[in-house]
């Protein structure tokens, strides 16, 4: 019985089944953790979604291309030129994905494991007790008639900054950038969700949020996703799992088993 954790997926299907070959990975025996966006810009989103809510031991949190994904779904939007979701929408089984979907959490912690999973990261000033308060405010929202207005209201780069007193739909907006679309902040502890690079080429003004001098939730192991240009940086920060390795973009799909924090990789047959 061996828990895997795998990096972004977005529709690379076939990418992940034979990773998940490779591992011997066992549905009913092992456990298997995602870091989000399991949809989007691949070639097969409606096999992947198919295949992991039908996994008996399987933990997924949303990224932010799965909320786009919901988003289309319950504001009936039109896709960007850059999406690959139709075959979702237009599928027979749509509206019994899209509902699972929204019951997935922002942040999963095993206090057994002891390990964090979520898709962007655990923004600097929280702690984790606080990260799992402001994740279970968004996923409530994802459960309540409030769907509606919260899609509607989630797009958008601001507030750029947590304050306690942040409410409404600026509230969860932050809470929801910080989980799903973070990379770096400001020496203010400011997202900033513009840059998209290297943390070697970044602007001197930007800390990655994981190098924060101030970081609260040093002492969590944080698995995540969404960051594929940190794929072959030296990052020597201790608790730090990045495992986006850009298998959308051409790259590979990664693997770690948290057992005894062995790699695995798939090379991508993806046509960046």
């Amino acid at each position: 019985m061996a828990t895997y954790a795998i990096g972004d997926i977005q529709g690379c299907y076939s990418e992940l089944m034979h990773l998940l070959d490779k591992v011997q990975f066992s549905e009913k025996q092992d456990t298997l953790w995602l870091t989000g966006d399991l949809v989007n810009r691949g070639p097969d989103s409606l096999a992947t979604l198919r295949f992991i809510k039908a996994l008996p031991n399987m933990i997924t949190v949303l990224g932010n291309h799965d909320l786009h994904l919901l988003a289309l779904y319950y504001l009936k939007k039109t896709q960007n030129s850059s999406d690959t979701l139709s075959n979702i929408l237009m599928a027979p089984d749509c509206d019994e994905l899209c509902s699972w979907l929204t019951t997935m959490p922002l942040l999963y912690y095993d206090s057994q494991l002891d390990y964090v999973l979520t898709h962007a990261g655990i923004y600097p000033g929280w702690d984790l007790t606080a990260a799992q308060t402001y994740a279970d405010e968004v996923k409530t929202i994802l459960n309540s008639d409030e769907k509606i207005t919260y899609f509607q209201k989630m797009y958008g780069n601001e507030p750029a900054l947590w304050t306690n007193d942040l409410t409404n739909f600026d509230r969860s907006r932050f809470i929801t950038n910080a989980f799903t679309r973070m990379r770096f902040v400001t020496n203010k502890n400011e997202l900033e969700l513009n840059y998209k690079g290297t943390v070697r080429n970044a602007p001197t003004n930007l800390i990655p949020w994981f190098q924060y001098p101030d970081r609260k939730n040093k002492s969590c192991r944080i698995l995540f996703g969404h960051w594929a240009a940190l794929a072959g940086e030296t990052l020597g920060e201790k608790n730090i799992f990045p495992l986006d390795t850009g298998c959308v973009w051409g790259k590979q799909l990664t693997c770690l088993r948290l057992d005894d924090q062995s790699l695995f990789h798939f090379a991508s047959k993806s046509v960046p």
